[in-house]
């Protein structure tokens, strides 16, 4: 009777921690939710003070002792403010630019002032009212000037506040100091100061000649025209270079500050060439950058004359019968100015190699069947650099030491696990390393890279704690080749029981690029998952080959023939489903966004006996309409590859759709744009076959803020209709 007694009191108190528990909300779960900055683990947001740690919040700022992780506070936001006349809210993103002396770079946006916070006197300032409405900026502490684009037009502000208008012909058409090539090669940014900051390198991009797609602008609901001025919808067109169609053409420009002229590089006709990876040698004489064919499979690195703009010669040259992609800028040695690092697949996998200002290849610094994902830093004293890399496991990062001299990588997170990302001090003395594993939300560790000492800084609450949460599965499966491990992610429903089977939902990506298992939080798992699993369904993620961080021959195998090995392996994946007593085969849903919406369309389409339910996301139909420099890279051209790009295309499975499938686009979208899902449901019509269809007016390729939320309401709205 007493056993039955503590069993019942047992059960009553389980029953009760349960209705305990909160359930966690898409207002908990995605970007765009109301509470979902409370839902997220915490971090620390550091910075360097030459060699000492800085870190800087909200209300504080604070000196980190490194050996015992001691915080001692330096100023407040509350002080700064009244001391500077700033109007700063909050001290996130303030800078500290000269090693040794208390002075801080602040910027409230319509200011920057260089600050000292022990004599509480301001050292310089420039106006930034500029701001508003620039395009494009990029600020260089050592001059104290900025370069910025307004109104098309590229301009430098010295010290003083003196602005130069440096252009005439910037247009729509004729685009200066931005990101050009649509992004690829690396390129985030336009406007390159030389190390001095006496020099500027900038792109100029002529579109002149590039097809307009013609997006449109729907009004704001709260908006009232002005008196005589029409209520219609306005053109907002997009210059789009699509697939085996004109290019634009890309110059590279010089501003010298000390002479006031402006030269451009004598690279040769830039049609149908792209031109990346710009560095400045440590003299500030000599521009690098690596120049590409229109195929992406001849890649070669120039240097030119930053006086004349003359070329000096080509350095380094390398050909694959694929394609060659250049992602970085070579990086010289702090010690040595003759020599360089450059980043290269040409052995199979990511590495960095060592190379003299000759072109001469000196040595291969890092080797193995894994890839260097960074590259930290430099530790002056012993002659080595700082990496992150996936050597102990595809799905972790971790971060290496290793010497130039011999080779050798030494270990130096943590703890040698999970998912790691450093900040290494300019001495390379001290790494921070922020890091998560399946099992911990954010922890921050100081390593002393002398002695390997780990010194715990920080380690987040579990946001999720007082909640149900479901459980996360990390395991492999072999790929259609039989040979290559494929890693999935598996999120089974709240109260899991092995005895029921569950509907099942195929979360996928599986383009180039991008991955979605690696060992950080719940293996990485999307909030949209755990709201999934907790409403009863199983999910399940897989990277297929044709992802990134696993060595050239798993990504190319993609080459000329997108989605067909992607599909191949998503499919033994499917099997592996089928193999589990717990998924109900019946019940099979997909849903991806973008690549992943082209992989969700093409599989209810050749599979559409497999799966019942999908939901695509910004697809790209046809692989001839999206752009020039990703389209043409993985599948050539429509005319060099014409039998690739029939066979991709998802315009004649139309007619085999059987399931319920909606097609959401967002109508502003520059990526993929509307023509591939409205001529979609053109083949639907005309096939007989029928999508459902969802657009969000004025949204670009992702929702944006609250409308995240709304569209994952939507997303999941579809399986709980049509896959109960």
């Amino acid at each position: 009777m007493k056993k039955i007694f503590v069993f019942i009191l047992a059960m009553i108190a389980t029953t009760t921690y349960a209705q305990e528990l909160k359930t966690l909300t898409l207002e908990d779960l995605n970007f765009g939710g109301n509470n979902y900055h409370n839902m997220v683990p915490k971090h620390r947001y550091t910075t360097w003070w030459g060699n000492e740690l800085i870190r800087t919040d909200v209300e504080d700022c604070y000196i980190v002792d490194k050996n015992s992780g001691k915080e001692t506070a330096l100023f407040s936001l509350v002080n700064i403010n009244k001391w500077s006349g700033m109007n700063l809210h909050h001290l996130y993103n303030i800078t500290f630019p000269v090693a040794g002396k208390t002075q801080v770079l602040l910027n409230d946006g319509k200011k920057q002032m260089l600050f000292d916070w022990k004599t509480k006197k301001e050292i310089w300032h420039t106006d930034n009212n500029f701001n508003a409405s620039i395009q494009a900026s990029k600020f260089n502490y050592t001059t104290r000037a900025t370069a910025y684009v307004k109104d098309c037009q590229l301009h430098v502000v010295d010290a003083k506040g003196k602005d130069k208008q440096l252009t005439n012909d910037g247009s729509r058409n004729i685009v200066y100091g931005q990101s050009v090539h649509r992004d690829e090669f690396g390129i985030n940014g336009g406007l390159y100061w030389s190390n001095d900051g006496k020099k500027l390198a900038f792109y100029r991009m002529d579109q002149s000649m590039v097809t307009d797609f013609p997006l449109v602008n729907i009004p704001e609901l709260d908006w009232k025209p002005a008196e005589g001025e029409s209520r219609i919808a306005t053109p907002a067109p997009e210059k789009y270079p699509m697939a085996g169609e004109k290019s634009h053409k890309v110059t590279v420009g010089v501003y010298d500050m000390n002479t006031g002229n402006v030269i451009y590089l004598d690279a040769g006709d830039p049609t149908d060439r792209y031109f990346t990876n710009i560095a400045w040698s440590p003299d500030n004489k000599i521009i690098y950058m690596f120049e590409l064919n229109r195929d992406q499979n001849d890649c070669r690195l120039v240097s030119y004359n930053a006086e004349n703009g003359k070329k000096i010669g080509e350095l380094y040259r390398e050909t694959d019968k694929k394609y060659v992609e250049p992602l970085h800028p070579i990086t010289f040695l702090p010690w040595d100015s003759s020599k360089f690092i450059l980043w290269s697949q040409k052995d199979g996998y990511t590495h960095l190699y060592l190379f003299n200002n000759k072109g001469e290849q000196l040595k291969q610094i890092t080797k193995g069947k894994w890839v260097v994902m960074d590259f930290l830093g430099f530790d002056t004293k012993h002659k080595s650099i700082a990496i992150e890399s996936n050597e102990l496991s595809p799905i972790q990062k971790n971060i290496f030491i290793v010497s130039l001299e011999t080779g050798k990588r030494t270990l130096m997170d943590d703890n040698g696990k999970g998912w790691h990302t450093g900040s290494l001090s300019p001495n390379g003395q001290y790494i921070v390393d922020s890091y998560q594993t399946p099992t911990i939300p954010s922890n921050m560790a100081i390593v002393n890279t002398e002695n390997g000492k780990c010194t715990s800084y920080y380690k987040a609450e579990d946001p999720w704690k007082g909640y149900t949460v479901p459980t996360y599965e990390c395991g492999t499966i072999k790929a259609a080749d039989g040979v290559t491990d494929l890693y999935y992610r598996m999120v089974k429903p709240l109260n899991f029981d092995p005895k029921k089977k569950y509907p099942t939902i195929v979360y996928v990506y599986g383009g180039p690029h991008a991955h979605n298992i690696d060992a950080r939080w719940h293996y990485c798992s999307r909030g949209w998952e755990t709201y999934m699993a907790e409403k009863g369904y199983l999910l399940f993620i897989l990277d297929n080959r044709g992802s990134e961080n696993r060595g050239k021959d798993f990504e190319q195998v993609t080459f000329r023939h997108l989605g067909e090995e992607e599909m191949k392996d998503q499919m033994k994946g499917v099997d592996f489903l089928k193999s589990l007593p717990y998924v109900d085969a019946n019940r099979l849903g997909v849903h991806g966004w973008s690549f992943g919406g082209f992989m969700t369309t093409n599989l209810m389409t050749t599979y559409p006996d497999v799966f019942k339910v999908g939901v695509a996301g910004g697809p790209v139909i046809d692989w001839k309409w999206y752009e020039v420099m990703y389209g043409e890279r993985y599948m050539d051209t429509p005319q060099t590859n014409p039998e690739g790009y029939a066979n991709c295309s998802l315009l004649p499975k139309a007619k085999n759709l059987k399931g319920k499938l909606q097609i959401i686009i967002g109508l502003n979208d520059p990526v993929v744009v509307p023509q591939h899902a409205f001529s979609f449901l053109k083949a639907c019509i005309a096939a007989g076959t029928q999508p459902d269809f969802f657009v969000y007016p004025g949204e670009p390729h992702n929702m944006r803020g609250h409308q995240s939320t709304h569209l994952h309401e939507r997303i999941s709205q579809y399986f709980f209709d049509y896959l109960k």
